[in-house]
């Protein structure tokens, strides 16, 4: 990445933007050097993470919830992760065909993400691409995560605020998703808040975070949504102010634990992934998994013992 392409990226051109996201979501040759030049220009934009069970009608609350930043004069970025192909890596669900209007927008960026196999949701590229908007001079990104339930506590990690979106009538899926999500939610929307039962999911959202403990003290507030309608858009975008200048001054005051969490898990990622990478780069490392892959789909072997050899002997050696 040369230093023309990234003065780009830097002032927002959008196609230049675009590749630097493939380029990141693909580990291309370029990659590393590029995030190293884009992380001291972050940190300026704030993250909104929007997550919640399948149905529950995040799509259309991230599309008015753009709108609404974009009429406030903002640019805004949108990541939405898709649950992956497990024979491409794609993005099943592709751009959403309800936000084409609003992509069309130059303050306005969209890009569809795999999950790339991690049920939480996010691919570790997902915290690149966002830290590449931040760059790029977008004030609020938001990620929307694909709904598969506990494991979406993942978002937090990426987001400066994560917003979980639940609807009416849940309640058997309150209890359940509790132990994940509750404790992660920093704002709670119920949307289609025009159905039946709008007050008892309320009650019971209350009742649960009454029970929680919050270190930084936070009493995240319930925001009624008709997102098809923009009813109690304003309001969730005011919430979210509220966290995000909340946690500022909590931070300022020394409480940094979740900024201290999101940096130790990233590094993590990178570790893994580089780890990885090195080990499937050995000489007769393809081989070797392709040998033991045929092995445990015809039963001869366990992905267990095949892992156990593959780390203990030779690459060029293992599976033979």
């Amino acid at each position: 990445m040369d230093d023309a392409f990234l003065e780009k990226v830097f002032n927002g051109d959008i196609r230049s933007v675009a590749r630097a996201i493939t380029a990141v979501e693909n580990g291309g040759d370029g990659a590393s050097a590029l995030m190293k030049a884009v992380f001291p220009r972050t940190g300026r934009a704030t993250v909104i993470g929007i997550t919640g069970a399948p149905g529950a009608g995040k799509s259309s609350l991230v599309d008015k919830l753009a709108w609404y930043y974009k009429d406030a004069g903002e640019k805004v970025g949108i990541v939405c992760i898709d649950p992956s192909s497990p024979f491409s890596g794609g993005a099943i669900l592709g751009d959403r065909i309800r936000m084409a209007t609003l992509g069309l927008d130059k303050n306005v960026f969209i890009r569809s993400m795999a999950t790339r196999g991690n049920l939480g949701g996010l691919s570790r590229a997902t915290v690149d691409a966002v830290a590449i908007l931040d760059a790029a001079g977008y004030s609020k990104i938001i990620v929307e995560t694909v709904g598969v339930g506990q494991d979406e506590v993942e978002i937090v990690k990426t987001a400066d605020v994560s917003v979980v979106v639940l609807v009416p009538g849940m309640g058997d899926d309150i209890q359940a998703i509790k132990a994940g999500i509750m404790e992660i939610g920093d704002v709670f929307v119920i949307n289609k808040a025009d159905r039946e039962g709008v007050l008892r999911t309320q009650k019971e959202l209350e009742a649960l975070l009454s029970l929680a403990h919050r270190p930084d003290m936070w009493h995240p507030p319930i925001v009624p949504t008709v997102a098809t309608e923009s009813k109690g858009v304003e309001d969730l975008a005011t919430a979210i102010d509220k966290f995000v200048g909340y946690s500022s001054r909590a931070y300022a005051e020394g409480i940094s634990e979740r900024k201290e969490a999101i940096a130790r898990w990233r590094l993590l990622e990178l570790l893994r992934e580089r780890l990885l990478s090195d080990l499937l780069t050995k000489n007769g490392s393809e081989d070797a998994l392709n040998k033991f892959s045929v092995k445990i789909a015809q039963k001869q072997l366990d992905p267990y013992s095949a892992v156990e050899e593959m780390l203990s002997a030779p690459p060029a050696v293992a599976g033979g």
